[in-house]
C-alpha cells in the first residue's frame, strides 16, 4: 500500500459506522470462521478478535493483537488446502475455492473495521492490552495519576485491576455520550469533568496525566499542554496517539516535546495501519 492509499484509508476513520455499532460485527466474524475454519492464518486472526471481544465484554483487559491483515499469500494457502483435500476437478473443491475467494474481500474489510467496532460497541479508541498495562503500572510506580478525556475509562480500570491500591482519577466531559450509547456502560466510574477542569482540580494531587486518543484536529490538547507548562510543570503528561495522523491537533504535534520510551512501547502493539505510540510530553 502506497502513502497516498494509506492516508486515504486513515481519513476514513472518523465516526463509527452504523454497521459497526450493532452486534452484527461479531456475528459476521463467526460466520466467516465457519467458512475459513480450516485455513490456519484466517482462523487465528478471527479467534484473536473473538477472544479480545469476550474479555472486553466481561470488563477485562484484552490481550495484544497481531496485525489484523490477511497475509499476502492467503490465496496460495487456500489453494494448498484445497489441493491437499480434494482431487483435481472435484466439483466440491472447486465450489469451496469459489466460496472462499469470493468472501475474502468482505472478510478483509471486516478485519480492517475492528477499531470502528471497538469505538462504537465499547467506547474504546486506543487499544489497551494487558501487557502494556503491566508496563504502564511499573512505570507509574504507584504514583497517583489522572486520566483526562478517558472515554469509557478502560485505561483507568485496567490500571486499578492490576494495582488495586493505585490512586487513579478518571475524568471525561462525557459529551460524546449523546453520539454513542456505549457511554452508558463505562469500565469504571467516570467523573464528569472536561480536561482543563480535571487538571485544575487534581493537578496538585497527581504526578502523571494520561491523555489517550485526543480527537483529531481539535486543539484541546494544545490547551492541556499549555496549562501544564504554565501552572503544573511538575506533571508528566503521557500521550497515546498517532503523531501527525489519526489523533490530536497538528499544532500539538508541532509544539510538543516528545520522548518515546521503550518501556511504554515494547508491548503497545498497533493492530492496523494507524501507527499509535506512547509518548512522554513536555
Amino acid at each position: 500500500m502506497n502513502n497516498k492509499q494509506l492516508k486515504k484509508l486513515k481519513r476514513q476513520f472518523t465516526v463509527p459506522s452504523t454497521l459497526q455499532e450493532s452486534s452484527t460485527y461479531i456475528t459476521k466474524l463467526k460466520f466467516y470462521l465457519t467458512i475459513f475454519n480450516d485455513i490456519g492464518p484466517i482462523k487465528y486472526l478471527i479467534n484473536q478478535i473473538l477472544l479480545a471481544d469476550n474479555m472486553l465484554s466481561n470488563g477485562r483487559t484484552p490481550q495484544p493483537l497481531p496485525p489484523l491483515l490477511l497475509p499476502d499469500n492467503i490465496q496460495d494457502t487456500i489453494v494448498y488446502y484445497i489441493n491437499n483435500n480434494y482431487a483435481l476437478g472435484d466439483p466440491t473443491g472447486d465450489a469451496l475455492w469459489d466460496k472462499m475467494t469470493n468472501n475474502l474481500p468482505a472478510l478483509d474489510a471486516l478485519l480492517r473495521d475492528y477499531r470502528d467496532y471497538l469505538a462504537a460497541h465499547y467506547g474504546v479508541w486506543a487499544y489497551i492490552n494487558s501487557a502494556f498495562i503491566n508496563d504502564l503500572a511499573q512505570f507509574l510506580n504507584n504514583q497517583p495519576v489522572l486520566e483526562i478525556m478517558a472515554g469509557n475509562g478502560l485505561i483507568s480500570a485496567s490500571l486499578m485491576q492490576k494495582k488495586p491500591h493505585q490512586l487513579v482519577y478518571t475524568t471525561d466531559d462525557t459529551t460524546w455520550k449523546s453520539e454513542n450509547n456505549t457511554g452508558r456502560h463505562p469500565f469504571t466510574p467516570i467523573e464528569p469533568l472536561d480536561a482543563l477542569s480535571a487538571i485544575k482540580k487534581y493537578g496538585h494531587h497527581v504526578k502523571y496525566i494520561i491523555m489517550a486518543w485526543s480527537p483529531d484536529g481539535i486543539p484541546i490538547d494544545v490547551a492541556v499542554l499549555n496549562l501544564i507548562r504554565q501552572s503544573y510543570p511538575h506533571l508528566q503528561l503521557i500521550v497515546i496517539g498517532e503523531k501527525n495522523g489519526a489523533t490530536n491537533s497538528s499544532e500539538f504535534w508541532q509544539i510538543a516535546k516528545l520522548k518515546e520510551p521503550f518501556v511504554l512501547n515494547q508491548n503497545y502493539k498497533t493492530f492496523d495501519l494507524i501507527d499509535e505510540r506512547v509518548y512522554l510530553v513536555k
